[in-house]
């Protein structure tokens, strides 16, 4: 948040303190040499790695050769981070990177750190719980790729916990922009003399930027708040800033954000955003999102995206209304090439039509009156 006169914000009696979110990251190699003899261990079976700590927690990552689940039929290699220490509610951003071997640099990666996470870091209840991929990668794929060199394969593990910063802000003025603070200062079951309230759904850059929005009425620079120039960086923020705007009733920051991922849809964030519209009933976004992702020349790209396989996993029913309105594409664009066709037998007819009023030639080259 732009930085006010030390003054205004702590002599003000009207303010509140507002503690949210922000990551303590931490990366951990994890290589698995002679994968071959690991395969066939069987469904449900594991390698895991070394504990190592982010955060003051202690973490896991484990690989499945022969798939999580048995009804997979060890057709995917699945990897999960687990949490292998004592904790409750202990909230986490996770990555997982399949290393490219050939040195071209096309690492595989699962990230959720860049997702649009309308209910904030996934959190973890007890020792044991897991984030990952039940189908992580297909393993017939993956056997013959380059992520798999002298029968050695390398994970890259990233591990972002949940830490607190503090903001503050005036509660009249939060109370007169969301109706959400308002209920929480001074609805029926509010507490006007509360000094803190606990934020768990938003990030702190995300919360700046709505701070931002509710003290000036105008849509944030992303770029400074993120300090970043990245397309993709400047959607997800834009996506959580949606999902913020929404959770506090901030109507005008929602219908600003939906214009700016409607002027950002590319294939590798449009599923995503796809998903975002849906979860916080944006129509129009998601009509655009829809008939973007649909075109045939974009859809491929589209499935092949990380985000994809996060909608698969949110909002399969999405699946089939992304099928109709391919369907749809393709049949305008058949009525379309018709039309086209249909088109030049009229010119064709037209063109007979002016010949036979023409005047008649004779083979001498006299013109002969029409009786």
């Amino acid at each position: 948040m732009r930085k006010r006169k030390k003054s205004t914000m702590d002599d003000s009696k009207d303010s509140a303190s507002k503690s949210v979110s922000e990551t303590v990251n931490g990366s951990h190699q994890f290589t698995i040499k002679g994968y071959s003899l690991a395969k066939g261990m069987g469904p449900g079976k594991c390698i895991a790695s070394d504990i190592f700590t982010v955060g003051g927690y202690d973490w896991a990552v484990y690989f499945y050769p022969d798939g999580k689940n048995p009804e997979d039929t060890a057709m995917y290699v699945s990897v999960f981070i687990a949490l292998a220490s004592e904790g409750t509610d202990v909230r986490a951003l996770f990555e997982l990177t399949l290393v490219d071997q050939s040195g071209k640099g096309k690492h595989k990666v699962h990230s959720h750190f860049d997702r649009a996470l309308e209910s904030g870091p996934y959190t973890l209840k007890y020792r044991g719980s897991m984030w990952g991929y039940k189908r992580f990668y297909r393993r017939t794929t993956l056997e013959s790729s380059d992520y798999i060199k002298d029968d050695c394969l390398i994970m890259n593990c990233t591990v972002g916990v949940v830490g607190d910063e503090a903001f503050k802000a005036h509660k009249l003025i939060l109370a007169a922009r969301s109706p959400v603070f308002r209920a929480q200062f001074f609805g029926l079951v509010g507490d006007p003399n509360i000094d803190k309230v606990v934020v768990k759904d938003v990030e702190p850059s995300v919360f700046k930027a709505m701070l931002l929005f509710i003290y000036s009425d105008k849509f944030p620079d992303i770029q400074e708040i993120t300090g970043s120039g990245s397309t993709c960086m400047s959607t997800n923020m834009v996506q959580h800033l949606l999902a913020a705007a929404d959770l506090y009733n901030l109507d005008r920051l929602k219908v600003l954000s939906e214009a700016k991922l409607c002027e950002k849809l590319n294939a590798d964030t449009v599923a995503t955003t796809l998903a975002l519209a849906e979860q916080h009933h944006c129509s129009q976004l998601k009509a655009v999102c829809l008939k973007f992702a649909a075109t045939p020349a974009n859809l491929g790209a589209v499935m092949q995206s990380e985000g994809f396989r996060h909608l698969e996993e949110s909002c399969p029913s999405l699946l089939s209304e992304l099928l109709k309105a391919f369907a749809s594409v393709e049949e305008c664009a058949t009525m379309l090439s018709s039309k086209k066709r249909s088109g030049s037998s009229v010119y064709g007819i037209d063109l007979a039509a002016e010949v036979d009023v023409a005047e008649p030639v004779n083979p001498n080259d006299r013109r002969v009156r029409r009786r």
